[in-house]
Parts: C-alpha cells; structure tokens; sequence
C-alpha cells in the first residue's frame, strides 16, 4: 500500500492518522507542492490532487473514499486479529 501525500495538507493528515491508528504499514511517498510536478500522482491516479492512497490495483483519491476504504478493510482485520 502507498500513500501520495504532502506534509501540510489536513487531508492527508487525517489519512495519515487513520492509516496510524489501524496499524496499517504503508509506503510513504511524499509529493512535491507544486501540482504539476506531481507526475507519480498522474499516472497513477489520472490527477494531481493527494491524498491518493494505491493498494494493490485499488486506486482512490477523496479523503472519505480513503477512510471508508480503510475501516471497511482495516478494521474487520484487527477484530479478527484480536488487536
């Protein structure tokens, strides 16, 4: 799993935290400021914005998108997982 993100913006942060929280390790891929440098986020996501958070073929790129994601998967497996 990988992270798209830069370090001042609230929304990655909040995926940051939740992806914390989960205990879910991911690769951190810190993205320039300037969107249009941002070509890893391009290709990978067909825009400029972060956070994109990529697991395995699954691409999302809206914060609550990625939240959900996270619960839905993370969170059963920790139950599950007695953690």
């Amino acid at each position: 799993m990988t992270l798209y993100h830069v370090h001042w913006c609230p929304e990655c942060a909040v995926v940051r935290q939740k992806l914390a929280e989960l205990g879910v390790d991911y690769e951190d891929v810190v993205v320039p400021d300037f969107r249009p440098l941002r070509k890893q986020v391009y290709d990978i996501s067909g825009q400029y914005y972060v956070p994109v958070l990529k697991d395995g073929d699954t691409v999302l790129t809206e914060t609550r998108d990625i939240l959900a994601y996270l619960e839905t998967k993370y969170s059963k497996q920790r139950i599950a997982g007695g953690g």
